[in-house]
């Protein structure tokens, strides 16, 4: 897993390989679908795995 997202305190829900189709969003498409259940889901960028993923912000307690 990402230092970045481990030191965000985010769940990653989903992750989605960036190589899909020309005019296909899957990851953000996804994160929409969480944002309509009520859910705070952002999509970011994990270089070091070439992927998209979906997450979840942690608490800041």
């Amino acid at each position: 897993m990402s230092e970045v997202i481990a030191d965000m305190g985010a769940k990653v829900l989903e992750r989605f390989p960036a190589g899909a189709p020309r005019g296909s969003w899957p990851a953000e498409e996804y994160a929409a679908q969480r944002r309509a259940q009520g859910e705070p889901a952002t999509v970011v960028m994990d270089l070091k795995s070439d992927a998209f993923l979906v997450v979840l912000q942690g608490d800041d307690d």
